[in-house]
């Protein structure tokens, strides 16, 4: 947005009538790294079938049928509405007087209402305290929502204080959990605080695609390792905010990705074959004895499904998540799943047993095992 302000004369900001969302970006590297170099076969030394780019005169050569390949996608983006970003459609939607932004932004876009009953977009500035007014705005309840980014994630208070007058239900939508999961959880903790008069809800949010899921998954898997590391128990780290079969990189899935692998050798598939698979990730399951032993593994697999279609995405992750569900319902049933720390209910326990497990040889510190029985 700012590369497109610094090239709007000034005296149109109180009308803009430009693109100012991320198609240009998408445009720009379509423009800049779709692969159009050509390429031709050629024969090693040692008998190997191989490829190498083309050049003439020192200059690499085009290949034709990519350029217009690149170009048609390109005018075919270039047809499609402009679709703002989320934190833009957010303020837009509802307008400044509802919602309380916490970000970084010297400068925003928002919609105003013309004398003729339309409404234009115009540019506001941001002054530099205009965060500590946002965020008391909505604690004093005159916005009913308030969204963030890290500018705002770390040292604010966003839950239902007792002492504030917005005490209502947070629904915290998690819309770019990032890839730090330590930064996650610090945006997390804003909204779910001591001295509240409720818990917040938690919904993470991800669209149709099914591969955008590799992304929750990653943000699942080190939430999953800081609470290991920080509390002693890899699913405190959510905070129960993640299901089991949202980490795609646990035990559970990569067996489920080896059993994915076995049907599709079988051609169990239904919509893909192995061929198709094969063809389409550039991924080997077979060599000259069968199914490989070293298998692709589940990142790899993953990062390969954002490059498919969306609906060879959805034929294969739809199979993937169906296998995976069946593993950890298997393991629930057979009482062999680890859920971690879990909340018990009940009107009391009562403690029937103790058992000393271990006795640090140093300290004599012990280490007991409790059995208890509900009431």
């Amino acid at each position: 947005m700012e590369r497109r302000l610094a090239d709007l004369p000034t005296e149109e900001w109180n009308d803009v009538r430009v693109d100012i969302t991320p198609r240009e970006y998408v445009l720009d590297y379509l423009a800049h790294s779709f692969p159009v170099q050509l390429y031709e076969p050629f024969t090693d030394s040692e008998g190997n079938l191989s490829s190498r780019p083309v050049y003439r005169d020192g200059q690499p050569v085009e290949s034709r049928e990519a350029v217009a390949r690149r170009d048609e996608l390109i005018a075919q983006l270039a047809s499609l509405p402009p679709v703002p970003g989320a934190l833009d459609q957010i303020v837009q939607h509802f307008g400044t007087e509802l919602v309380a932004e916490v970000t970084g932004r010297s400068r925003r876009i928002v919609r105003r209402s013309t004398p003729s009953g339309g409404d234009r977009l115009v540019v506001e500035n941001r002054a530099a305290a205009a965060n500590l007014a946002e965020t008391q705005a909505f604690m004093d309840d005159s916005k009913r929502i308030l969204i963030f980014s890290d500018a705002g994630g770390t040292g604010r208070s966003y839950h239902a204080e007792l002492s504030a007058r917005n005490t209502r239900l947070r629904v915290h939508y998690l819309l770019e959990p990032g890839w730090k999961a330590d930064a996650a959880i610090q945006g997390l903790g804003r909204t779910h605080r001591t001295n509240q008069a409720q818990p917040p809800l938690f919904r993470p949010i991800a669209t149709d695609v099914k591969a955008e899921k590799r992304f929750l998954s990653t943000i699942a898997r080190r939430l999953d390792t800081l609470g290991a590391i920080t509390r002693g128990q890899r699913q405190t780290g959510g905070q129960g905010l993640f299901r089991p079969e949202d980490n795609l990189e646990s035990p559970y899935a990569r067996d489920a990705l080896r059993q994915l692998y076995l049907l599709l050798v079988r051609g169990k598939v239904e919509g893909c074959s192995l061929e198709r698979f094969e063809s389409a990730t550039g991924l080997k399951l077979m060599d000259a004895n069968g199914i490989k032993d070293e298998l692709p593994p589940i990142t790899t697999f993953l990062n390969r499904l954002l490059a498919l279609t969306i609906a060879l995405q959805g034929i294969l992750f739809t199979a993937f998540e169906q296998l995976l569900t069946a593993k950890i319902e298997g393991a629930i049933a057979a009482g062999i799943y680890d859920v971690g720390l879990e909340t018990l209910t009940a009107e009391g326990f009562t403690v029937t047993g103790r058992q000393t497990i271990y006795t640090h040889p140093g300290t004599g510190a012990e280490t007991r095992l409790l059995t208890i029985a509900q009431r």
